[in-house]
């Protein structure tokens, strides 16, 4: 059989072939879909492989299986519940991305700082709130940058994602772009100017990582860690086994490779660039930040887990949903796809569905039969079994014999195990492709269709790089986004690109296949129930290697191993031939790439290796967990790499280097498989595959050639200086090892020959030979050793013979003895063999002693096990010995108890049988037996007794008899004690009936005296022992019932029959004497005379009262009489009689009272009927005959007149001649009828006639006010009303001739006055409808002549109207005037029917309302003021005019002298000229401006000002227009707006000026502003005057021209900055270098060009002053290294640099400063004053461990000591000069200083000025012991200090003078 033929689904409601609309995917091409037969239906794989050649290309089919094929649902749809994920559909696409908004402020700040020279504004607000810079940059880059969303005018989109509102204003739009353009624009360009670098770098691949340490010093700003204290250091390589970092891989958790290591520069948390996902091939240029910076946790988009719901509670959230969205009528495949799209798009709002998703079936159930699964009961047996079998059953499918899945035995949800979907409307699925590249299955089994789309596998690059490129925001976010599961894209964006996209629509009961690497997606079409699972095909393999290293290169962890499922599969050897190429050719690549990985491990160093430990179950998959590589998270099943520094680390063999930073010697290979065994695996795959490709074989030649042996030996690596292959080591070490055989057995010999092979056994069949010899070794090294620690053993358990040792097992020995030959030389063999001879003959002993014909005693048997357990090997013969004498022993003790027991039945008869057997067993010959035998005699005499009674009726004394003898017998015999238990129950049984028969008749609890006797009656009759008072009991038990219903008599009332029964029954028993019964007949007399009276009554049908009486009587009798019933019934049925007639009777007079409810009549004849059953006499009954009587009589009269209004209705002729006698006859029958129905209502019945009666006279009301229409004229709104109430009207009267004539005419009079063309009509009819109402007067039966009049009248309107249109229209356009067609509009709306003619009239008068309002619009006036549009015009006008005489004016084109401010002449008023410009100025027109000028005479305008002084922000000067300036684009868009109107207007020829006036202000504007631009002189006078020119003209201006602006305001930055920075370098004060870096920022930011004068003059200061301040920040902080000489040559050059630097200079001159002895700068030791001369010295140099009170130097206070404290310092001083500390000469003249020093009187100790000349402190304690904190707080302290003495003093430098402003005191 074939496969089945593809075809399309028929179209219909939800058709395949359906498209859908423009925002949706439309003309996506239909997948294939497929019929299979019954037969092709049996194998499921078998099937798809067939047609997997045909739908593979497409990536998705349906299967439509057979009609026969209808598996039940297997879960219970009232019990399934299941948890649910809520879905933001409209955030599938169009959602920002998660990104962190402080880590791109932290970016865009440095940016700014960096690049700009700016900050970073707190806040900018856009439409009411504040802007998110980042979401905005996001939405730009989604829609491809600023410059392509402006040119594809995408900013509306763009305000989506920042505000994410539907309804966008025009102005946001242009806002947002404003916006975007000022703030961010400069940093996309910096933005993708980054990614370019780092794209160019990941081409050049890893050249800079070979270039050694200049590639490392490259890149070492981002491979730097920091330490504790948060400083940056370098890293080192140190050996050591235990070694703490300061940083670690948040990947891998390691902190080796830290040049490798790449730190996130917001949260400093660092990774391997190998670690990253995807890795990295190199440190990216720029700032980095981590995914956990960039993505926003509050942002982040995913499913968030939703309610638990049950199944019909979710159908109910279904329905409801979809009913909001389209109401009750279905939609269409086209609405509902088109709904999606635009939902995903972004463009419907906000839409949330509920999905129950991925739920696992072996927890929530399978919707398929399960063995397993409970059969519900409306399911046959029969079908159930056979659909729990299917192979199309999803839970078999991926065991299937063929599956690659057969060999995984745990459950993977998903894989193994089938998800289970409950979906909705629009709930969805991603776009995605399987895990690991699996085939899926999609079964529907009920609901609504689902929506797939697919990409073929073979275009899934071509996908993700149109995916990649329509989200970039997204996948920068996400670079994994497609492994998430959460994106949608539209399908039509993919075919717009190329990329192939098929449909398919899945309906119940269908499956769906998507095939390997297809990406696929789709949504729901309602509420739907679907299954699905993943299966693996023989085909699928090759997709299955691509998938793990996809896995890998994403760092992802697989769902299992992918080499693991291939050696599994190949072991089972059950794979078919179609099976077998695809297996071979990917065990082929697998090998080869082992090989290739293990031999580079080799070559590189890693010699050790050892296999992995096996696997308990090697032929399934996933049954034991293999560890994972570190960096890539794959498992490790072939081979793995691990050092002794981390043990619990593995990483995979490609990713070896970033284990640790070990040495490769260090590493060792751990490998499950041999390259020999993996050979071994493919070559068993290819015997098996008979039919081979020409490909498989192909590469199964090269795989052998590179296995041959040359493939090793004939490549030679470098080992220990010479050249070596790994076949020629393993040939030595087969020769070496040879000879380990010939000598006495050494461990460390063998130990070490193994070791050495470690570097051998990974590899191929070349190391058989090798393999073999390993294999002999480590056989001879276990049995020597084996020997060795048997005779260790039994050496040590002879010298101790401790219980604590252990024994060496004798079959351990023997195993060992039996090697022969042996397998080396070992000289404890012969030794060990002697131990092993004297053993076996100790086990003949004990098996002879052991055996039946041993009559052994327990003295014996206990000698032979002594001499045992003295020998040191094990025997288990000597446990048989011990067993057996212990046995011997518990026997003989048990049998003595049981002998000298004394207690009765203490002994159980089971133990004695047991010690017999025993006995027998044990072959016993002792004393105790025969004692034993004698009891048992015993037992078994009682036995037989026992026995003999029981077989037979028991007598109770003859069981008393036989107890008293065995009262004394010590054995428990259960048969005596069951005589014993029976003769106790007897005793107790008559004891317990004597107690109940005392007193009994006394009693008053006699149902207990009945329970009681009733027990003890059935226990005496189950009593196996006869007793003589058991007939006794039933006597009294009858009594007792007796009783008890006498008692019940007394209690309650019960029946006269019960009451005579029970005291006959008394009497048969003789105890009607008992007062009880006494006094019950008493009340059975009463009874019998109360019955008789009530007969009495009955037969004389006797009064109301006398019924009563007898009720009453009958209360005092305590009995249940049979008469009474009847009594109450009689009066019963007379009260109910009258309470019914009660309303009857008050209806036969006049209604007083208030409203009174509707009598029936049947109600009436009914009581009429129940009075002659009543057996009570009444006297309401003639009563109700009377009111009957008169019922009867109206219903006459009604019917009567009934029958006159319908020949009324029936009247056929209704011309104008009977119009009018019809009229008063109508009004006639409605008064008759208004009197009738008066009078049936005062009756109070209601009546069937009465409703007949009203319609009759509503309708003929009606037909009344209808008749009076012919002969007035009515507006429309009374004809309205009138038909409005024709549905009122009772159908039989309507239907009748009269009414259908009226009803007719009253239509045609409502058509005729809604045609007729009238001003407010809403709706205007065309003439051709008039005409056709006017000519359907002809069938009417009624004529309306006055509504025929109007509408001729109308008609001459018309064409009257329409001729004046026309004669309008015949006139030239120019003379077509805006009145002209305002009046004939006019006209037009109350005269014309609808034409032509008018909707031109109508269209072209709207057409120029709406091109005025556009213009006002524009101009900023508010919507509506029409006529202020003429004026407006005119005044910008003016103000161009203006602006174009100061351009011609500073061109010198014929000058007038004109105020700038007003336009007047000058000589109307008091002048002003600004004495820069020339310009002149009315004083009026100044104002308030001149109020700031000092000098009238001097002035200076606010333009010249604002350029002189270089202000930096325009903010407008007293011209500027006065209301909103146009556009000039708007202005020439409205000029061409207005071409298309019909009329002349004059606002157009004025725009058209505009237009002219506007290009020549533009045109001069651009000349003026391109010369400023290009000036890159120093004289700022010749662009200051065109500036001041331009801005003028700008100012003036009432038009804008955005581009002109904006070259203006480069142009007046540009001159602010020139401005300022001369003012700068022309100041009489030296700049400081942050001024000129703080303007060489701003000058970037303003592009100024690198040839500006004023640039290169900035950075040339630059220049010099940095070179300066970083030779003194070094100088500062050498500590003392460099020369004095030295230091004030460099304070020398700052204070002549042109830049001033004062704290540099301020760090120098203390620098300058020499302290203590030993004449060094500060350098942060401690130190402690003079309180005397204020001089510090070092605690160190002068010998002080803690700082006194008060402090005197040796030089004021010579002490004995003071030598050699000096010599000390001198010594110090001696050794720290070669570090080259600066030597300060003595001061001269230091006697003569000394001399004046001690003239003067000493100063008294200042501490507290101590205490403020230093901040900070040593000791709390001490305000003398100080630290200094810097250079600054030192020079501060010098500058304050007086001049001090100069003995053993810090020396004036007199060349330093200059540098020191030393305060005099």
């Amino acid at each position: 059989m074939g496969k089945g033929r593809p075809r399309a689904v028929e179209k219909g409601v939800l058709g395949q072939s359906s498209s859908v609309s423009s925002s949706g995917p439309s003309s996506i091409p239909p997948g294939p879909v497929y019929y299979p037969s019954e037969d092709d239906f049996k194998d499921p794989l078998e099937y798809i492989y067939r047609i997997r050649p045909e739908a593979e290309p497409y990536g998705i089919c349906r299967i439509v299986p057979p009609k026969s094929w209808k598996p039940p649902f297997g879960l219970d749809l009232n019990s399934f519940t299941f948890p649910t994920k809520t879905q933001a559909i409209h955030q599938l696409q169009a959602r920002p991305a998660a990104c962190d908004s402080k880590t791109f402020d932290l970016e865009y700040t440095r940016f700014l700082e960096n690049h700009c020279g700016k900050k970073l504004k707190k806040r900018v607000v856009f439409e009411g709130g504040v802007l998110d810079f980042c979401k905005l940059f996001n939405a730009v880059k989604r829609f491809g940058g600023y410059d392509k969303v402006v040119k594809e005018k995408k900013w509306g989109e763009v305000v989506r994602f920042v505000r994410s509102e539907r309804n966008t204003r025009e102005c946001a739009k242009h806002v947002l772009c404003q916006l975007y353009r000022e703030h961010l624009y400069d940093y996309e360009e910096y933005y993708n100017r980054l990614n370019h670098d780092i794209v160019r770098g990941c081409k050049r691949g890893m050249h800079g990582e070979k270039k050694g340490e200049h590639g490392v010093a490259f890149l070492s700003s981002k491979r730097r860690r920091r330490n504790s204290d948060g400083e940056k250091v370098k890293i080192c390589k140190v050996e050591k086994e235990e070694e703490e970092f300061d940083q670690i891989c948040e990947q891998c958790g390691s902190g080796l490779h830290g040049e490798l290591m790449l730190l996130c520069d917001r949260c400093n948390k660092g990774w391997h660039i190998y670690c990253l996902s995807p890795p990295l091939k190199g440190i990216p240029p720029g700032n980095w930040y981590c995914l956990e910076c960039l993505n926003s946790d509050k942002d982040s988009f995913g499913f968030v887990p939703g309610k638990h719901f049950s199944l019909e509670a979710f159908r109910r959230v279904a329905d409801r949903a979809k009913k909001k969205r389209f109401g009750p009528v279905p939609p269409s495949r086209m609405q509902l796809e088109k709904m999606f799209w635009e939902i995903v798009e972004g463009l419907v709002g906000e839409v949330e569905v509920m999905y129950g998703s991925d739920l696992d079936t072996s927890v929530y159930g399978s919707g398929f039969p399960r063995v397993n699964d409970k059969k519900p009961e409306s399911i046959e047996a029969e079908i159930w079994d056979k659909y729990c079998a299917s192979p199309w059953n999803l839970n078999n499918l991926p065991k299937l014999q063929g599956s690659m899945l057969r060999a995984v035995h745990h459950n993977i949800a998903g894989v193994m195990v089938p998800w289970l979907y409950v979906g909705m409307l629009f709930s969805s699925f991603c776009w995605h492709f399987e895990d690991h590249c699996f085939y899926s299955m999609n079964y529907l089994h009920w609901g609504e269709p689902k929506c797939w789309y697919s990409v073929p596998g073979s275009e899934a690059s071509a996908f993700e790089k149109v995916m990649r490129s329509c989200l970039p925001d997204l996948f920068d976010a996400q670079p994994d986004l497609l492994f998430q599961l959460v994106t949608m894209l539209n399908p039509s964006v993919l075919q717009e690109n190329g990329v192939p996209v098929y449909s398919v629509l899945q309906e119940p009961g269908n499956f769906v296949i998507t095939f390997p690497r297809s990406y696929h997606g789709g949504f729901n079409f309602g509420l739907n129930c679907a299954e699905a699972v993943n299966f693996a095909p023989a085909d699928w393999l090759p997709h299955g290697g691509f998938g793990a290293e996809l896995y890998q290169l994403y760092r992802k962890a697989s769902v299992l191993s992918h080499e693991e499922l291939l050696c599994a599969v190949a072991k089972a050897k059950d794979c078919d031939s179609k099976a077998l190429p695809y297996l071979s050719k990917e065990l082929n690549r697998i090998y080869a790439k082992e090989k290739k990985c293990r031999e580079e491990l080799w070559r590189n160093g890693i010699i050790k290796s050892s296999p992995m430990l096996p696997k308990k179950s090697p032929e399934f998959v996933g049954t034991e967990e293999d560890p994972t590589c570190i960096i890539c998270q794959q498992y490790l099943f072939l081979s793995a790499v691990v050092c002794c520094c981390r043990p619990s680390a593995f990483v995979c063999l490609e990713h070896w280097k970033h284990l640790c930073e070990c040495k490769p010697s260090k590493h060792r290979l751990l490998y499950r498989h041999t390259l020999a065994e993996l050979k071994q695996l493919v070559l068993l795959t290819d015997k098996y595959n008979s039919d081979e490709t020409p490909q498989c074989s192909d590469l199964q030649r090269q795989l052998s050639c590179s296995d041959d042996l040359s493939a090793l030996t004939k490549k030679s690596y470098q080992v220990r200086g010479g050249h070596v292959s790994l076949a020629k080591l393993a040939e030595g070490w087969i020769f070496r090892s040879s000879k380990i055989f010939q000598i006495p057995y050494s461990g460390e010999a063998y130990s070490n020959a193994l070791k050495e092979t470690e570097q051998f056994l990974w590899a191929g069949s070349e190391m058989d030979a090798m393999r073999a010899m390993v294999k002999n070794l480590i056989a001879a090294q276990n049995w020597a050793e084996g020997i060795k620690d048997c005779l260790c053993k039994i050496e040590s358990w002879s010298c101790n013979q401790s219980h604590d040792l252990e024994k060496v097992d004798v079959e351990r020995v023997n195993n060992l003895l039996n090697l022969n030959p042996p397998p080396c030389i070992e000289p404890g063999h012969l030794k060990l063999k002697g131990y092993a001879d004297y053993a076996m003959i100790l086990v003949q002993e004990i098996d002879s002693a052991l055996s039946t014909s041993s009559k052994s005693s327990i003295p014996e048997l206990e000698q032979l096990y002594s001499r045992a357990c003295e020998v040191p090997i094990h025997l288990k013969e000597v446990e048989k010995l011990q067993a057996r004498i212990c046995a011997l022993k518990v026997w003989v003790d048990n049998v003595r108890k049981c002998i000298h027991e004394k207690c009765p039945a203490a002994i159980e008869v089971d133990v004695l049988y047991k010690l017999k057997s025993e006995m027998l067993e044990l072959q016993v010959q002792l004393p105790e037996a025969e004692m034993l035998l004698d009891l048992l005699r015993q037992v078994e005499t009682c036995e037989a007794r026992c026995s003999e009674i029981l077989n037979s009726p028991i007598n109770l004394k003859n069981v008393e008899l036989l107890l008293q003898e065995m009262d004394s017998i010590t054995v428990n015999i259960p048969k005596l004690k069951l005589l014993r238990q029976y003769h106790g129950a007897a005793v107790s049984w008559i004891s317990q009936f004597n107690d109940v028969c005392v007193n009994i008749h006394e009693r008053e609890d006699q149902e207990n005296v009945v329970d009681e006797l009733k027990c003890i009656l059935k226990q005496g009759l189950s009593m196996r022992i006869q007793v003589d008072e058991l007939p006794l009991v039933e006597v009294e038990l009858k009594k007792a019932y007796c009783r008890k219903e006498a008692l019940q008599v007394r209690r309650t009332k019960m029946t006269l029959f019960s009451i005579q029964q029970l005291m006959e029954e008394a009497a048969v028993l003789q105890i009607e004497g008992e007062q009880l019964f006494i006094d019950i007949s008493g009340v059975l007399a009463a009874a019998m005379h109360w019955e008789e009276r009530a007969a009495h009554i009955f037969a004389s049908k006797a009064q109301m009262s006398d019924f009563e009486d007898a009720i009453r009587t009958s209360e005092d009798i305590h009995v249940i009489l049979p008469s009474l019933e009847d009594v109450k019934d009689a009066i019963s049925m007379a009260k109910s009689w009258l309470k019914n007639s009660k309303p009857f009777l008050g209806s036969s007079f006049p209604a007083t009272e208030g409203f009174r409810p509707m009598l029936k009549v049947e109600a009436l004849k009914e009581l009429v009927s129940q009075s002659n059953l009543l057996k009570i006499s009444m006297a309401e009954r003639p009563m109700i005959h009377s009111v009957l009587k008169n019922c009867l009589e109206w219903e006459h009269d009604a019917c009567s007149l009934l029958e006159d209004v319908d020949c009324l209705f029936n009247m056929n002729n209704t011309g104008n001649a009977l119009i009018n006698s019809l009229i008063p006859k109508i009004e006639c029958v409605v008064s008759m009828i208004e009197s009738v129905l008066e009078t049936g209502l005062s009756l109070g019945f209601d009546f069937d006639e009465i409703p007949k009666l009203q319609n009759a006279c509503s309708a003929l009301q009606w037909c009344n006010k209808a008749l009076s229409f012919c002969t007035v004229v009515t507006a429309l709104p009374g004809v309205e009303s009138l038909m409005e109430s024709v549905g009122h009207l009772p159908i039989t009267c309507a239907s009748s001739a009269l009414c259908s004539s009226l009803i007719d005419g009253v239509k045609w009079l409502k058509r005729a006055s809604e045609v007729i063309p009238v001003s407010c009509n809403h709706k205007r009819c065309k003439l051709s409808d008039a005409e056709e109402v006017l000519s359907e007067v002809q069938r009417l039966k009624v004529s309306f002549p006055l509504m025929v009049d109007q509408l001729l009248k109308a008609f001459e309107k018309h064409k009257l109207w329409k001729e004046k249109t026309h004669i309008f229209f015949g006139l030239k356009t120019e003379e077509r005037t805006w009145s002209k067609l305002l009046k004939l509009k006019e006209l037009g709306k109350n005269d014309a029917f609808s034409c032509f003619e008018l909707d031109m009239i109508l269209s072209e008068s709207e057409k120029v309302e709406k091109w005025k309002q556009h213009c006002l619009d524009i101009l900023g006036y508010p919507v509506g003021d029409v006529n202020s549009l003429l004026g407006a015009l005119l005044k910008i006008k003016h103000t161009l005019d203006r602006s174009l005489y100061i351009y011609n004016k500073s061109s010198g084109c014929n000058p007038r002298d004109l105020c700038i401010h007003c336009f007047c002449d000058i000589k109307d008023h008091e002048l002003l000229n600004c004495s820069i410009c020339k310009d002149w100025y009315h004083l009026q027109c100044l104002g308030a401006i001149l109020g700031h000028q000092s000098d009238a005479k001097a002035h200076v305008c606010s333009y010249c000002q604002f350029i002189e002084s270089g202000s930096i922000s325009r903010s407008g000067g007293a011209l500027r227009f006065g209301r909103k300036c146009p556009e000039l684009g708007m202005l020439i868009e409205i000029l061409s707006d207005s071409e298309g109107l019909c009329v002349g207007i004059e606002e157009r020829d004025i725009v058209q000026q505009l237009v002219g006036l506007a290009i020549a202000c533009k045109d001069h504007l651009v000349e003026l502003t391109d010369f400023a631009l290009a000036y890159l002189d120093r004289d700022l006078s010749i662009t200051s005057e065109k500036l001041t020119t331009a801005l003028k003209a700008v100012e003036i201006a009432g038009v804008y021209d955005n581009h002109g602006n904006n070259r203006l305001d480069l142009a007046l930055a540009r001159n602010s900055w020139r401005v300022r920075v001369n003012k700068l370098l022309e100041n009489s004060q030296k700049p400081l270098i942050q001024h000129i870096q703080r303007f060489l920022k701003e000058g970037l930011a303003i592009r100024i060009p690198p040839k500006d004068h004023f640039w290169q003059k900035l950075t040339e200061l630059k220049g010099i002053g940095l070179q300066w301040a970083e030779n003194a920040k070094k100088v500062s902080m050498d500590s003392g290294a460099l020369g004095l000489d030295k230091v004030c040559e460099l304070i020398t050059q700052g204070e002549n640099l042109p830049v001033h630097f004062e704290k540099e200079l301020k760090l120098l001159r203390a620098r300058s400063l020499l302290y203590c002895i030993c004449r060094k700068p500060y350098d942060h030791r401690a130190m402690i004053a003079c309180d005397q001369c204020d001089e510090w010295y070092h605690f160190d140099c002068i010998n002080l461990s803690s700082a006194p009170k008060i402090y005197i130097c040796p030089a004021c206070k010579p002490q004995t000591g003071e030598l050699t404290v000096l010599s000390m310092n001198k010594e110090r001083s001696s050794e720290e000069g070669k570090y080259g500390e600066p030597q300060t000469p003595s001061p001269p003249h230091t006697e003569s200083r000394r001399k004046s020093r001690e003239a003067k009187p000493k100063p008294k100790p200042r501490p507290s000025l101590k205490q403020q000349m230093m901040p900070e402190t040593m000791d709390d304690g001490n305000n003398n012991t100080l630290r200094l904190s810097g250079g600054m707080d030192f020079l501060l302290w010098r500058n304050r200090k007086p001049f001090r003495r100069a003995a053993k003093r810090r020396a004036e430098v007199e060349s330093l003078s200059r540098f020191f402003h030393i305060k005099q005191h």
